[in-house]
């Protein structure tokens, strides 16, 4: 039976995901900063290791407590949304900590081995942010972009050694804890100047026409683990599909 490891499982996606691989037999362990008891069903296949992945030994002790690991999915990530004017250098270090470096850190530790195996899949989750210029989202999407450009690279680099590395780019979920994982509030990130320019961002934000659920990216992360066709990106819930194919993604 294969083992998956899902970081950032304490909300949203990453939760979602590892009730789902659970419902499909795999072994699951789920991963947190602070390890919350009762949020997923009882189960001998799971079990619940706290990770911190800006903290490089917190990566060891999980690697080293999980054992072999057949799929990584890097879902931790923190998010931010306002003017890039008033985003401090030390916030934006704070989002490519978790978004971008711990994410890398967790690849690095479980390549050596899937490379001794010859195989194993790394699934980066990313965001549609990704998929088209977006406004008050610079600094997230910087750090979400990176991780498309490393991602793809890694396809060819670790496809030698039979690891197939795979992103999944969900679209807008406002039932996810999207910002109360980042320490900056929004409020701080509109100044007055800003303000005329935001409002109907944000009106548009509150009534989405198009937006995506935690069960479309569980449901995306099931496919890209199990896609043997070479497929690199899989957009996630109906908005970054559209948003992919209006890109000439997919």
């Amino acid at each position: 039976m294969q083992t998956i490891l899902i970081t950032g499982c304490s909300s949203g996606y990453g939760l979602e995901t590892a009730r789902h691989f659970l419902a499909n037999g795999w072994n699951v362990i789920a991963t947190m900063r602070t390890p919350r008891e009762n949020i997923l069903p009882s189960s001998s296949k799971l079990r619940i290791l706290q990770l911190d992945v800006t903290s490089g030994e917190s990566i060891a002790a999980a690697i080293a407590a999980a054992g072999p690991i057949d799929v990584l999915v890097n879902n931790a990530g923190v998010g931010v949304v306002g003017a890039f004017e008033a985003t401090t250098m030390l916030d934006i270090r704070k989002i490519f900590d978790t978004n971008t470096f711990g994410l890398m850190a967790m690849t690095q530790a479980v390549i050596p081995q899937m490379r001794e195996r010859r195989s194993g899949a790394i699934i980066n989750v990313t965001s549609s942010v990704t998929l088209a210029d977006m406004p008050l989202a610079a600094a997230y999407k910087a750090s979400k972009q990176a991780i498309e450009g490393f991602t793809g690279s890694l396809v060819h680099e670790l496809g030698y050694f039979g690891i197939r590395t795979k992103l999944v780019e969900p679209g807008y979920a406002p039932t996810t804890r999207f910002a109360e994982n980042s320490s900056v509030r929004i409020e701080d990130l509109i100044p007055p100047a800003y303000a005329d320019f935001a409002a109907p961002i944000f009106s548009a934000f509150a009534k989405p026409a198009l937006t995506t659920k935690e069960t479309d990216v569980a449901e995306a992360i099931w496919a890209a683990v199990n896609d043997s066709s070479g497929q690199l990106r899989f957009p996630a819930g109906p908005d970054a599909v559209e948003l992919a194919r209006a890109g000439g993604i997919i």
